[in-house]
């Protein structure tokens, strides 16, 4: 038996996860055993299959709804929509109605559930259960897709469990006949976890809850500024009944100065403790105040605590202007975040083929997210996780409440305390600016993006928390040569959490002219370690340096990378820092675009986003948007596949689909240029549609950090100093001096997966195409096929899918081999 990432055992350890692996987890798109696309009808012709949503709805459960729909009818199968969850599986007629490719169209990006969500008391009695199975078996429906929180999927675990009881039931009383038993004897049931809350073990992140994490963030951004303006201590409560996560990251992606969880609940003289902390606060010239209560905080005691009561501590002991907002179900409203969308998306895709590979053996599972993988999980034994993190807060063992929820729950609940102290321990240093310990250097290198800001801030805290001395090195390599580098203290990074930009100043300029003077500037600050933050010149720069140790001594300390840059084209990790927000900043923009048109003809859109050579922003942003088409350097095309395009749009048009989006990279092709598809789209289409086309250009690049960027710039800042202090303590020598010269003392710190890598730059090397600025291997090329079958139905794409997969196939199976292969203890819930 082997054991995931979260201490299951999987019943068929490799089969169970590889078969995920070669299809929608690395999305190429299903194959059958001879390994071409089904004909017709497909392998899974006759399969009849249902998806409904059930419980608190989550924005992204749309993007999930048309994934199930989508890839159904790709597969050959009918789907049927089962409307007002539960309640209408009751009460059958027409809340069970059959989808279409184009009942699908359109709602990727709305929030909440088109086809309704509901409470039902009558699915708890077996006499509702009875009439929910007659109203399936009347559509020889006996795949399940249920998208809810844990309660649903228990409830439909139930249903799994009870079904031969109740078909013996029906037919005993002449309700179904014999055949009809026959035919529907096993029902398969695959659940996908929607749940703003991020409460359910056995993923990392569930469906919705990166939007709540965005309509949060947006709350908090907006009062700071009131907040400020009349020097206000403002307390928000969010959602999170028994979980605690919604807080904790706003929390920390927004710098509040105190969290209510109920996991981590405050000691019994609180009070006094927060009170004690505002008014130093105020001292110090600090204008606001923001505090987050989790509406199921409680205290030490077990007791409720409320924003009224926090506001009355606060009132009766300051005396400070204080005001209560309860986001409420603000939370749960809205677009979805790109993350979502995509997220459902692949778990969509993923729970059909899930319930096709089905047979009466297998045991009921849940589609999970983990690391950048979309894996099948024994349903059962993650609901049983999930209960006991109750049952451990019910006894109070607050410590292994907070173990369960996750080794990045506990060390985000670490991480939020030490950031936001109101200045570092008295141990470290009596005054501001620590002048003992290591002397580490921080600076940026590339274009600006957002997060680099919440890195520096984390570095240089991080820094200071353990005695050591943080310098900034501003205007990148241009302000190193001149000597631009500046000591920074504790209270100086204060706010820069949710700035954009880079406020230590960036540039494109790489050191191997000026290497010289740079090395001056080391001994002349006595900079014992460097962390560099930015895009593909971050990495060549610490790859010039590293290379140069030979001929001068002073390079030979610590160096690391933290990849940050909206292209995402760096080699060694699989995220980088301002890809997310970006990636968000275009989702948004094509939604607006696309409802500028609302109420016209039918019209096209082309657009065009940033990137480089490298076509990830294309490529999600069109899997997020529901794009039509998204043309990329990597993946070559032609006037052939650029004309079928175009004919095939024909045909969506025909079929009633109104709007159309294309996508193009930047540097996707010299000659077929966004003007060139503008033009093309426009002659072709004049006598069906309209076309209109947008160079987004550096709105990609603004904005501010989404809170994943906020988040992840924390932790990898965090990772980053515990790596360089380690490298200095190994390589200090008996003159204090710093001396370190293999190639596994300058790396880059990358996300790979779920788990974060220290790389050798001078090993990246290897794996990187310099004249295009990209990664020889790019892991979301393998969502291609996957943004194909959910934009056009397969009929009109099985030439294009072809030349997909014949092209990345090879590909899949190879990394799918060697990922499962590995096995490393440091996994890590990275989205937590």
């Amino acid at each position: 038996m082997s054991t995931d990432s979260y201490g299951y055992e999987a019943k068929t350890p490799q089969i169970f996860r590889m078969r995920t692996q070669s299809t929608v987890d690395d999305c190429s798109l299903p194959l059958s055993k001879e390994g071409i696309i089904p004909t017709e009808g497909g392998h899974a012709k006759g399969k009849v299959i249902a998806v409904f949503t059930s419980g608190g709805d989550s924005q992204g459960m749309n993007a999930a709804v048309r994934a199930v729909v989508r890839m159904g009818l790709y597969l050959g199968c009918r789907v049927y929509f089962i409307n007002e969850g539960y309640q209408g599986m009751v009460d059958g007629g027409d809340h069970i109605e059959e989808a279409t490719w184009v009942s699908v169209s359109g709602i990727i990006h709305q929030g909440g559930t088109v086809i309704g969500s509901a409470r039902c008391a009558d699915f708890r009695e077996r006499a509702g259960r009875l009439k929910a199975a007659q109203n399936l078996i009347e559509h020889d429906i006996t795949n399940l897709v249920v998208i809810g929180g844990d309660g649903s999927l228990t409830g439909a675990n139930l249903f799994r469990q009870e079904w031969s009881s109740l078909l013996d039931e029906l037919l005993k009383n002449g309700l179904i006949t014999a055949e009809k038993k026959e035919l529907c004897s096993h029902l398969h049931i695959v659940g996908m976890v929607g749940s703003i809350d991020n409460d359910f073990c056995g993923t990392d992140m569930t469906i919705g809850t990166d939007s709540a994490l965005h309509r949060i963030i947006e709350s908090i951004d907006a009062i700071v500024t009131t907040a400020s303006s009349h020097q206000r201590t403002f307390i928000l409560e969010v959602m999170g009944r028994h979980c605690g996560y919604l807080a904790l990251v706003a929390a920390l992606a927004s710098e509040a100065d105190f969290v209510f969880i109920p996991e981590w609940p405050p000691e019994v003289e609180w009070p006094l403790r927060l009170c004690r902390k505002l008014e130093q606060e105020r001292k110090m010239g600090k204008r606001l105040n923001i505090i987050i209560v989790a509406e199921g905080a409680i205290d030490r005691e077990g007791k409720v605590v409320t924003a009224e009561m926090v506001k009355d501590v606060i009132v009766k002991s300051t005396g400070q202007d204080t005001r209560i907002t309860v986001l409420g179900h603000v939370q749960r409203g809205g677009s979805p975040s790109a993350f979502d969308r995509i997220l459902g998306c692949r778990m969509g895709a993923e729970a059909v083929l899930a319930l096709l590979e089905a047979t009466p053996e297998s045991e009921a599972c849940v589609v999970s997210l983990d690391g950048n993988q979309a894996v099948r999980v024994p349903l059962m034994q993650c609901v049983e996780k999930t209960k006991s993190v109750a049952a451990a807060m019910k006894e109070t063992k607050w410590e292994e409440a907070v173990k369960l929820r996750g080794r990045s729950f506990e060390r985000n609940l670490e991480t939020y305390k030490m950031l936001t102290r109101i200045r570092p321990p008295k141990s470290v240093s009596e005054s501001e600016h620590s002048s003992g310990g290591y002397r580490l250097a921080v600076m940026h290198a590339g274009a600006p993006c957002c997060g680099m800001n919440a890195a520096v801030r984390s570095f240089a805290r991080n820094v200071i928390f353990r005695g050591d001395t943080v310098l900034g090195i501003h205007e990148g390599i241009d302000g190193f040569i001149e000597g631009d580098i500046r000591q920074i203290g504790w209270t100086e990074v204060s706010g820069w959490v949710g700035q954009g930009g880079a406020f230590l100043g960036t540039r494109r300029t790489l050191p191997e002219k000026n290497i010289p003077k740079i090395v001056q500037q080391i001994k002349e600050h006595r900079i014992q370690a460097l962390l560099v933050i930015g895009g593909f010149e971050a990495y060549h720069c610490v790859l010039q340096l590293a290379e140069a140790r030979v001929d001068h001594p002073e390079l030979r300390i610590p160096m690391c990378v933290i990849p940050a840059t909206i292209s995402n084209n760096i080699p060694g990790t699989d995220f980088s820092l301002g890809a997310d927000t970006a990636l968000n900043e275009i989702t948004e923009i094509c939604d607006r675009i696309r409802q500028s048109a609302q109420g016209t003809k039918r019209r096209v859109f082309v657009v065009e986003t940033m990137g480089g050579y490298c076509g990830y922003l294309a490529t999600m942003a069109g899997l997020a948007g529901g794009a039509d088409a998204a043309y990329i350097y990597e993946e070559p095309f032609s006037i052939k596949d650029l004309m079928g395009d175009v004919y095939h749009m024909h045909s969506k048009m025909a079929e009633g689909v109104q709007r159309g989006l294309i996508l193009r990279n930047e540097k996707a092709n010299a000659n077929y240029t966004t003007d060139f598809i503008y033009r093309l789209y426009s002659e072709e289409g004049k006598d069906i549609f309209s076309t209109r086309h947008n160079i987004l250009g550096h709105m990609q690049q603004g904005g501010s950090p989404s809170p994943f960027d906020r988040n992840f710039g924390t932790k990898m800042a965090a990772k980053a100093v515990d790596w360089l202090n380690a490298q200095l303590r190994l390589h200090t020598q008996p003159d204090c001096s710093v001396v370190c010269s293999a190639p596994d003392t300058a790396v880059l710190l990358g996300l790979v997966r779920r788990q974060y890598r220290f790389t050798p730059c001078q090993t990246l090397k290897l794996e990187t195409d310099f004249k295009c600025r990209i990664p020889r291997n790019e892991w979301w090329l393998r969502l291609r096929p996957l943004l194909r079958a959910l934009a056009t139905p397969w009929y009109l794409k099985l030439r294009s899918l072809l030349r997909i997969l014949a092209k990345h196939q090879s590909t899949y199976d190879k990394e799918a081999q060697e990922e499962f292969a590995e096995e490393d203890d440091d996994d890590e819930d990275i989205f937590e």
